[in-house]
């Protein structure tokens, strides 16, 4: 009996590394061939459309045009990077300097702050579902360490810029940029761009059509920021 026991948890354990192995070889796949083909509509935008079905209401398909990142206006990458990312191009995906502060903000009862880098966003975004568990907190380090790896941060930046959510059934610069300016992500200004930047920490909440008190200090601190900022 003792024996059947110990091949049963001997045939578990070989069982689950092969699983585990199996999803690993799938994932790094999966995060390879997007280094070179353009993402489908993401996985928030699926969530949305059966989330609308199953409940019987009506769906406006989301605005969502993708356009390569040689063609964005420089301006809307620089106030992008200053808003989000400003070490950007210095970290492998995690700025713990960022998180250090976070914390302190936190323990200190101060206004708190993100510390998602945008690789983090970019892996929540394209390959995870909404949720805070901690199972989804270490898939998102997981693909945020395959992103890095596997893409350049031209291409980080492109698939960010084109799935980040910018308002209701708005994905993407261009589409946001049409949607608010009525213009291309390609001809956007430098003060347009700071606004689009400004309101993406809550973009469901603020707008950049009739921006509050605060969406305007961050824009004029973000166009500040903006001279300095390199681009990848």
């Amino acid at each position: 009996m003792q024996k059947s026991v110990k091949e049963i948890l001997r045939w578990s354990w070989r069982f689950l590394l092969k699983v585990v192995l199996i999803l690993c070889i799938l994932t790094m796949v999966q995060v390879f061939l997007l280094r070179f083909l353009d993402p489908p509509p993401t996985v928030r935008m699926a969530w949305s459309f059966l989330r609308h079905k199953i409940a019987a209401k009506h769906y406006e398909k989301p605005l969502y045009h993708w356009r390569e990142l040689e063609e964005m206006s420089s301006y809307l990458k620089k106030a992008v990077l200053a808003a989000e990312d400003q070490r950007f191009l210095s970290h492998h995906g995690f700025d713990f300097t960022e998180l250090n502060q976070a914390v302190r903000d936190l323990l200190t009862a101060e206004r708190t702050r993100g510390a998602s880098t945008i690789s983090m966003q970019v892996a929540r975004t394209v390959f995870l579902w909404r949720g805070r568990s901690w199972f989804r907190k270490i898939a998102e380090a997981y693909y945020t360490v395959l992103i890095e790896l596997m893409w350049s941060k031209e291409r980080i930046l492109e698939v960010y810029l084109n799935t980040v959510h910018w308002g209701k059934g708005i994905m993407g610069a261009e589409a946001a940029s049409r949607k608010y300016f009525r213009t291309s992500s390609a001809n956007i200004t430098p003060s347009q761009a700071a606004l689009l930047a400004a309101i993406l920490p809550n973009p469901t909440k603020w707008t950049p059509i009739k921006p509050s008190k605060y969406v305007r200090e961050r824009q004029k601190e973000i166009m500040r920021q903006m001279v300095w900022m390199p681009l990848p």
